[in-house]
């Protein structure tokens, strides 16, 4: 008499292939450790050198000199035209990676974006340093004037090498993502687009100020020499990056009826502060007013 010999421990179908591609991933994932190659450990690794905490020059005398590390600050300011969302605060320009070609190569891919942040942490992707556009290591620790041609660079930690902020006219292939106006990205191409210059803010004075010191932490407006466009961050426009949501960078000249530059175009060179290198003059307790006690004491206050 017939008898069935099979159960459920019997292995019907393709069970050894599966096995055998099972063993293959495995050993395939192995190898891939052991080189680094793995998504999760790239994306570490990127964000160890984005992100790792800076230390910002500290001004004695007030102004910004060649070599100096920076960071570049949007101060907050209200709401003008804009409609939708707005983002409030202290914006900072950013480095921002391609979210996905960051993660699949072992090196920023260039050119690489940029992005305004609300931060005042600094760390690898927001520190720049001020360079000279001839590139001479004899400007290093000299006052940095007005009307004077300068270059912002930043360190892209995976390589060791200076980025330039860089920007061109715009083109029908060539624009930013959301505004569609002049771009401005970081190159590692030497070149005239890197080159920027500080304008003193009020409009009446700039003549009067041309060749003077560069204020350190005070509001200024940078200008690209090549274009002559005004850097602009845009904080009714968010975009996407690989450290979240952020806000997008432009090289545009927004003029009110007046003709002077938007608040949106306004830009500060912030240094560190001398109490805490890990900080910056931001963090420093804001001064009372001058007029304090005279006004406690017309109000009947006792000081």
């Amino acid at each position: 008499m017939a008898q069935n010999l099979y159960g459920p421990g019997v292995r019907m179908g393709n069970w050894n292939e599966d096995v055998y591609l099972e063993e293959e991933r495995m050993r395939d994932f192995l190898e891939k450790r052991e080189k680094g190659e793995l998504l999760i450990q790239r994306n570490r690794r990127v964000k160890k050198n984005l992100l790792r905490p800076m230390e910002l020059s500290v001004s004695k005398d007030g102004f910004v000199h060649y070599g100096d590390k920076v960071m570049l600050v949007n101060p907050d300011h209200p709401r003008g035209e804009e409609a939708g969302m707005f983002l409030e605060g202290d914006l900072c320009l950013c480095m921002s990676p391609d979210e996905v070609k960051a993660q699949l190569l072992d090196e920023l891919e260039m050119p690489c974006g940029l992005s305004a942040v609300l931060t005042t942490v600094p760390m690898g992707r927001n520190t720049f340093t001020i360079l000279s556009d001839s590139r001479s290591s004899d400007a290093v620790g000299q006052v940095l004037r007005y009307g004077q041609s300068f270059c912002l660079g930043i360190e892209a930690g995976l390589e060791c090498k200076m980025l330039y902020l860089s920007s061109d006219h715009r083109t029908l292939l060539k624009s930013s993502k959301k505004s569609w106006l002049q771009e401005v990205i970081l190159t590692d191409e030497a070149s005239h687009l890197n080159c920027w210059q500080a304008t003193f803010l009020d409009p009446q004075l700039r003549l009067e100020y041309e060749g003077f010191p560069v204020g350190a932490n005070e509001k200024l407006v940078i200008y690209h020499r090549q274009t002559n466009r005004a850097l602009a961050a845009h904080r009714h426009l968010s975009l996407r990056t690989y450290f979240g949501k952020e806000v997008e960078v432009a090289a545009h000249t927004h003029l009110d009826s007046h003709r002077v530059e938007k608040p949106k175009n306004h830009w500060m060179l912030v240094t560190g502060n001398p109490r805490d290198k890990s900080t910056t003059v931001l963090d420093l307790p804001k001064p009372p007013a001058e007029d304090t006690r005279a006004v406690e004491q017309a109000m009947g206050i006792n000081t």
